[in-house]
């Protein structure tokens, strides 16, 4: 491998929770939340749908909402860009039972096939494990590929579908259940 080569590869994210106290952090993220549904949806859909003040809003309600239910990770790269980011909430059935939601979750362009988007998907899990939630679900488009695939790769499988009410763009939810923990007695 050339030097050129490796100079190419990014070394491996950190990944961290969101600092509440950096505005242009929070602003960029609420930036990537609006290029997730246009990647998803298309411009004209996204538009429809949220305008980046209500993504901020939504952002910030993970970040100061009660610590248990809500959380948003961001991925950096060595020199402290951010280059990825996930929200994470808990959600609850109709019959009152825990799970994680991967709400959201985006890597930069160029930092794509380099682990960061699998690094959030572990952490974001790992996080829904210490709030002893024992499933985990996502939903997106279902022309939405690398994610149903990266999702797949990690035990998730497509259990419901159906089109978003505002776009009529057909989404599938996929969702896993966490292996129990071994019992320790």
């Amino acid at each position: 491998m050339s030097t050129t080569d490796a100079d190419s590869i990014p070394p491996a994210a950190a990944i961290r929770q969101i600092d509440p106290n950096v505005k242009a952090e929070i602003d960029l993220v609420a930036e990537r939340m609006r290029l997730t549904l246009v990647e998803v949806e298309g411009e004209a859909n996204a538009a429809l749908l949220h305008n980046l003040a209500w993504l901020r809003e939504r952002l910030l309600w993970h970040v100061h909402g009660q610590a248990d239910l809500g959380r948003v990770l961001v991925a950096t790269s060595a020199n402290g860009e951010v280059i990825g980011h996930t929200l994470l909430r808990r959600e609850f059935t109709e019959d009152k039972q825990g799970y994680g939601l991967f709400a959201t979750t985006y890597v930069t362009p160029a930092s794509r096939r380099y682990g960061v988007a699998s690094q959030l998907l572990n952490a974001g899990e790992q996080w829904f494990l210490q709030h002893a939630l024992t499933s985990a679900a996502t939903w997106t488009s279902s022309t939405n590929l690398k994610l149903i695939s990266l999702y797949k790769g990690f035990g998730y499988a497509i259990i419901e579908s159906g089109n978003n009410e505002v776009t009529n763009t057909l989404m599938v939810k996929l969702a896993r259940t966490f292996p129990a923990a071994p019992d320790a007695s």
